[in-house]
């Protein structure tokens, strides 16, 4: 996360300790073997390993660990499930880590409006878990199981975009702590509007900022109905062109296609080989239908 003094300074002892009393010693793990795990993201690509490591409990202890931070010219790098591949929580120079993983709650699910309130803690698989009995869901859906905070960070999309859109289309409303410790709304507190022209729209301006403008403590998303039928297709096609043919074509004739997703020859025998699978190794489409019969399901595949 980017503070406001050009140059970082190294934790100190004393710096510890401070942190130790804000937070309790427990919450505060001084760089070891542990720490050293948390140098690098699921790419392996190897940063420096933190000086420290803090777990808040609560957005005021976010809070209070930037305040002191910002102060004392320290690097922070905010993270929760660390699944990402783009390196963004490496901590190159050091630093704090904060570990908001203990920040879980799933704060309020407003069934009538669609949306509902999660801290940095809560996946997409922990979340939909719990809207199982409710008949929503959430679509992002990614291959590991992140954060739905770190997803509104990275601007993440999944393999229903194609259908229900990226977190930017996704989210309502975020609590981030800025460098300095003050927490701010960006669409105002307790508020989800869906559309809003009072003011910048400062949502889109944090999601995908990946920790550099602020620590997302909560996020609000929009929920879908949960489809009543899934169905899949594979498409394999003699070139790449066709295949891309094909995707035009899906999209121009308005097809309500929930995923699309494509792979070519190289990737498809990687599988293969990987998986055991038997599949035609030529450029291929992975297609998936909602709906809400088997005949509703039927006729969008028919149309493809």
């Amino acid at each position: 996360m980017l503070l406001s003094r050009r140059f970082f300074s190294k934790v100190s002892q004393p710096f510890i300790a401070q942190l130790e009393r804000v937070l309790g010693k427990e919450a505060v793990k001084v760089a070891t073997g542990e720490a050293s795990e948390n140098s690098y993201d699921r790419r392996r690509r190897m940063g420096r390993a933190p000086d420290v490591i803090v777990v808040p409990k609560d957005v005021g202890q976010v809070s209070s660990v930037l305040k002191m931070c910002n102060e004392d010219s320290i690097p922070v790098i905010p993270f929760s499930t660390t699944t990402g591949l783009d390196g963004f929580s490496n901590t190159l120079q050091g630093g704090v880590f904060i570990d908001l993983m203990s920040m879980d709650k799933i704060v309020e699910v407003n069934m009538s409006d669609f949306n509902c309130t999660v801290e940095p803690g809560v996946t997409h698989e922990t979340l939909n878990q719990h809207l199982h009995t409710t008949g929503l869901w959430f679509p992002g859906d990614l291959g590991a199981d992140a954060s739905i905070c770190g997803m509104a960070a990275t601007n993440a999309s999944g393999t229903n975009a194609a259908r229900y859109g990226t977190m930017a289309q996704n989210v309502l409303n975020l609590e981030v702590v800025l460098s300095n410790g003050d927490v701010m709304y960006t669409a105002g507190k307790d508020r989800r509007p869906r559309k809003s022209a009072a003011g910048y729209n400062l949502t889109k301006l944090f999601v995908g900022s990946k920790g550099t403008l602020g620590v997302i403590t909560q996020t609000a998303v929009r929920l879908y109905a949960r489809p009543a039928v899934c169905s899949v297709a594979v498409c394999p096609f003699r070139t790449v062109d066709k295949a891309i043919e094909a995707v035009v074509a899906t999209l121009q004739c308005s097809v309500p296609i929930a995923k699309i997703e494509f792979l070519d020859a190289t990737t498809v025998a990687a599988c293969n080989r990987y998986s055991k699978l038997t599949l035609v190794e030529s450029p291929t489409l992975f297609l998936e239908f909602h709906g809400n019969s088997e005949a509703e399901v039927a006729e969008q595949a028919s149309l493809v």
